[in-house]
């Protein structure tokens, strides 16, 4: 049976899916909640950004402060990368 999670997880089902194949809890809500949003389309390809390795290190490092990731500033640019996807 599915847990509820409170009103700040939209869709526990998912939710509980995503944690169980590795997401984070915060990676999870993120999409649990955007897909049972229907003015959000998760599964579409936004793809308007290049790929992380075409962004400067430093551009990757604002990327990541901005987004908070933890031990950031002793990150090489694939470890940068990586991290970014990881959110």
């Amino acid at each position: 049976m599915t847990k509820d999670h409170g009103p700040s997880i939209k869709d526990d089902e998912t939710y509980e899916a995503l944690l169980d194949d590795g997401a984070s809890k915060q990676k999870a809500a993120r999409i649990a909640n955007a897909q049972a949003n229907d003015d959000m389309s998760p599964g579409e390809k936004g793809g308007r950004q290049p790929p992380y390795e075409e962004w400067t290190k430093d551009d990757l490092y604002a990327r990541a402060q901005e987004l908070d990731v933890a031990g950031r500033s002793d990150m090489t640019k694939a470890e940068l990368i990586e991290a970014l996807r990881d959110r």
